[in-house]
C-alpha cells in the first residue's frame, strides 16, 4: 500500500513539472526555467473615457458627468493607461476645488508598490478588491487609492485644482469613499 502512496507521489509530481515546463515563455533562455511574462503594452484595458460608466454611476458616486477632462486616451490601438477626470456634482466628501480622475490601467498593484516617485501611505481594501494608497511624492495635494483589476488596476485620484479657497477634507479619505462608490461600476 506504502509503495502505491509512492508511486502516486511519484506521478503527480512528474505531471505537475512538466505541466510548469511548458507553460510561459523563457526569460534567461536556461533549459528548464519558465516563468509567464506579463506585458502592460499588450493588455487592452477598460476605458472610462469613452462611455464605459454611465452618467448614472458617476452621478451617483458624486460626479458631475458633463465635467469630464481627458488626460490620456489613445484614439485606438491598445494602451497601458486610459484616464479621465470629473468633477464633484456636491461636496458629500468634503469641500474646495477639487477633481476626481479614473486611472485604468495595465500595470498592477505590485507595480504601484515599488513606484519610486510615490509613497504608499498604506494597504486598503476597496469593496471586496485588495488596494493600496499612496501619494506621489512631488505631488502632496493629491491622493491615490489604486485596487485590482484582471486587467491590472485602477486607481482613483483626488486633488486639489488650485491654492486658493478653502481645502476642507483628506484627499485619501475622499479617494477611498469615491473608489467604493465607482468600484461597482467597474470591471473585476
Amino acid at each position: 500500500m506504502r509503495s502505491v502512496v509512492v508511486i502516486r507521489a511519484v506521478v503527480c509530481g512528474a505531471v505537475a513539472a512538466a505541466a510548469l515546463t511548458g507553460c510561459g515563455e523563457s526569460v534567461d533562455g536556461a533549459a528548464g526555467a519558465t516563468t509567464t511574462v506579463r506585458d502592460p503594452d499588450t493588455i487592452e484595458v477598460f476605458n472610462p473615457c469613452r462611455g464605459a460608466l454611465s452618467d448614472d454611476a458617476l452621478r451617483g458616486a458624486g460626479l458631475d458627468p458633463t465635467t469630464k477632462g481627458v488626460l490620456t486616451d489613445p484614439p485606438s490601438g491598445v494602451s497601458a493607461w486610459r484616464v479621465c477626470d470629473w468633477m464633484p456634482l456636491d461636496n458629500r466628501y468634503g469641500t474646495g476645488t477639487r477633481s476626481v480622475s479614473i486611472f485604468s490601467t495595465s500595470h498592477t498593484l505590485a507595480d504601484a508598490r515599488t513606484k519610486e516617485s510615490a509613497t504608499v501611505i498604506g494597504e486598503t481594501t476597496v469593496n471586496s478588491r485588495p488596494g493600496l494608497v499612496s501619494k506621489e511624492k512631488s505631488d502632496t495635494d493629491s491622493c491615490y487609492v489604486s485596487f485590482e483589476a484582471d486587467q491590472g488596476m485602477f486607481e482613483i485620484n483626488v486633488r486639489w485644482l488650485s491654492t486658493e479657497g478653502p481645502r476642507i477634507g483628506d484627499t485619501c479619505d475622499m479617494a477611498a469613499k469615491y473608489a467604493a462608490a465607482l468600484e461597482p461600476h467597474l470591471p473585476k
